[in-house]
Formats: C-alpha cells, structure tokens, sequence
C-alpha cells in the first residue's frame, strides 16, 4: 500500500505548476504517511457510491423515457416492465457475486490480497521492483 501511493500519487507531479503543490495536499505532509491512507481508504469508500447514484439515474432516465423509441411513440404493446422482472433478474444475479466474493473474501483471504501487505514498510528501502 505504501510503495503503490508513493508511485501513484507521483505522477501527478508532471502536471505544470501545480503538481507538487497537488501531491503535497494529497500526501498531507511531505511523504506518503497516515492520513494520506485514511483519505485514500475514503476516497475508495464514496466513489462506488458515486458511482451507484449515477447508475441508479441513469436507470431512471433511461427507462423512464424508453431506450429504444426513437419515434417517440408511446405503445406499451411489446413493452417489457422493468419492474419487477428485470429488477428481480439483476437482484438475483447481484446476489450470487456477492456470495461469491463473501465466500472467497470470509473463507479464503489470502486467495484475494497481496502477500506484500503483510511486509512491514521500510521508507527507506525501495523495493527492488519499483526501482
């Protein structure tokens, strides 16, 4: 976790005139430490809820308006409601990857992570594939 936001959060020194400044307000200090990990671990816990809002407007937009009407006739004879059979399909299939993943994340552990997040970190030492 370290050495992969020290990297990362480098590249964003390229950017012209404010890229240090940029880095330094991520890092919170001037090397990766505590809170630069804290707001990463936020940072990866709001963006999939972002991401679920845009989904879910997205689905409110695209069914509520019909996605394949280009007419803009409005006949419901071929139509499919999307609730409640494409809402059950998804929940069900939603379901099943999420048992999938607890399964493996609860019963198998070190299946799904690094074994480098075990290593203490050496700030001082970089390790030998990231030179």
């Amino acid at each position: 976790s370290f050495w992969g936001a020290t990297v990362i959060t480098n590249l964003f020194t390229v950017i012209p005139y404010v890229g240090n400044t940029l880095v330094y307000w991520m890092w919170g200090g001037y090397s990766v430490s505590g809170p630069t990990l804290k707001r990463f671990f936020v940072l990866h816990f709001f963006l999939p809820l972002a991401m679920v809002v845009v989904v879910m407007l997205h689905l409110l937009y695209l069914h509520g308006g019909g996605s394949n009407n280009p007419l803009g006739i409005s006949s419901d004879v071929l139509a499919v409601r999307f609730h409640p059979f494409y809402t059950s399909k998804d929940l069900v299939g939603l379901a099943i990857v999420y048992g999938a993943f607890g399964f493996l994340a609860l019963g198998f552990p070190d299946l799904l992570s690094n074994y480098l997040n075990n290593v203490p970190v050496d700030a001082l030492r970089t390790p030998r594939h990231i030179e």
